[in-house]
């Protein structure tokens, strides 16, 4: 059975983990469709409680007893398994079971223009610029992003449009359940080798996720990456390049930074199509600007709502976030986890004027760790002054064996602590005037950051 058979108004759904990002937007966009939706999450928390707000029902905690006769359908994350209760008894009961990305590819059949950006980073950040640029130009567009922006206050939107913008992951072939009209591949390297085979094999994904793009549609493709120029050959879909390089179909010319600013001008096949502000800083940017106003040429924007988009977007949640000041460090987080996000934001840093970059960095999961050893400490070396969390579990066991310390010890100074106390005692102890302090990983190291501002 399709998930479509059930976007109607009036049907019945229970959301399993409904706390999660993905999983509270579609909620909510579940429920101004119509439907009648209800859910479960092992926490609360702040995306539960905006939920309930919106008089969608949470139950805190799975059991057999939040599958109701009166449910129509499922929708699972992919943290929840086939032993959960509230799974084993729809599945007794008849009860369709469907994936979260199953739901979000049904949604997006609805749509004229679906825009999915993906690629092994960079993804929220350039569905936030495109999301900025839709809504300058009046589109009115529904929005599923894998963190909060701050002009929607969410990191969703229910529209009323003919477009819907998506963040796609290609983890677990998540993507492939999407019906982009509009693809966007920022960049392909080797990443969730816990799931892919090795690089080739994330490759043949992405060619995948591009083949699924009607012949009317665009992929967007970053001209600059390799991996990507050869994951999108001889598609038959249109094609239109973004890079910094004028081979690129959309390209900049007369970068200039100023402080976190940047100034270019965007050009479209030779020709000048916009001149443009950014106020979020590094080259990485720049290039999620030029795939973002690519983006936006497929789809017929103008010129002036690609340029004020733009200069309205000051960065989304936990991406090079300021979070304040100690002891008269700037403390900012940011969600690297992987060694080219690494890259891209120390680059971004060190063109700033800070004295030392105090790096406190936790890894996530142990196969990314295992897998990229050599590439994290490249990247963490460069850092002043080093602190390593724990590896973040998320979804997987220690099977490996390996630790933060084990990077610690490949790196001279680095500072492994075991617990968050730990390392926020040192944090105290060693912020200075002139510092630039950064918690960086996918996991809770935010928290951190947030911990000291706060004198705890």
């Amino acid at each position: 059975m399709e998930f479509d058979n059930f976007l109607s108004p009036g049907r019945r759904g229970h959301l399993i983990g409904i706390g999660g990002v993905s999983m509270s937007s579609l909620a909510e966009v579940l429920q101004g469709m119509g439907l009648n939706i209800s859910g479960s999450d092992m926490n609360d928390g702040v995306n539960v409680r905006g939920i309930e707000a919106r008089g969608i029902p949470v139950h805190i905690g799975h059991s057999a007893d939040n599958i109701t006769d009166d449910i129509e359908f499922v929708v699972r994350t992919a943290a929840v398994h086939d032993d959960n209760p509230e799974i084993k008894t729809a599945r007794a009961k008849g009860i369709p079971v469907f994936e979260r990305t199953q739901a979000w590819g049904a949604i997006s059949k609805d749509y004229e223009n679906a825009l999915c950006i993906c690629g092994t980073h960079g993804k929220t950040t350039t569905t936030s610029m495109c999301t900025h640029i839709m809504m300058a130009a009046d589109k009115d567009p529904t929005v599923m992003i894998g963190g909060t922006l701050p002009l929607l206050k969410a990191g969703h939107r229910v529209g009323h449009g003919n477009t819907i913008i998506m963040e796609a992951c290609e983890y677990y072939n998540s993507f492939l359940s999407l019906h982009p009209t509009v693809a966007v591949i920022l960049n392909i390297e080797a990443d969730h080798l816990d799931f892919f085979r090795d690089l080739d094999d994330v490759k043949h994904s992405f060619r995948e996720f591009a083949m699924r793009v009607p012949e009317y549609g665009y992929v967007v493709a970053n001209c600059d990456d390799v991996n990507t120029m050869d994951a999108v050959k001889d598609i038959n879909a249109r094609l239109i390049t973004f890079g910094l390089s004028r081979e690129a179909d959309v390209y900049a010319e007369n970068v200039r930074f100023i402080g976190a600013n940047s100034r270019f001008d965007i050009m479209y096949k030779g020709k000048l199509f916009t001149d443009v502000t950014l106020h979020v800083p590094g080259i990485h940017n720049v290039k999620n600007a030029l795939a973002a106003t690519a983006a936006a040429i497929s789809l017929g924007v103008r010129p002036n709502a690609v340029k004020y988009g733009l200069a309205g977007f000051n960065g989304a949640g936990r991406r090079f976030e300021f979070k304040g000041k100690y002891n008269g460090a700037d403390v900012y987080d940011d969600y690297a986890h992987h060694p080219g996000e690494l890259k891209a934001l120390l680059d971004t840093v060190e063109q700033l004027d800070y004295k030392r970059t105090v790096l406190v960095f936790q890894p996530h999961t142990y196969s990314r760790t295992a897998a990229l050893f050599d590439d994290f400490v490249e990247q963490l070396k460069r850092a002043d002054v080093l602190f390593l969390a724990e590896i973040f579990a998320a979804r997987e066991k220690n099977a490996i064996g390996i630790s933060s310390a084990a990077l610690a010890g490949k790196i001279d100074g680095a500072i492994f602590c075991p617990t968050f106390e730990v390392l926020e005692d040192a944090l105290r102890a060693i912020a200075h005037p002139g510092d630039i302090v950064l918690t960086v990983g996918a996991g809770d190291v935010y928290k951190i950051g947030e911990d000291i501002l706060k004198g705890k």
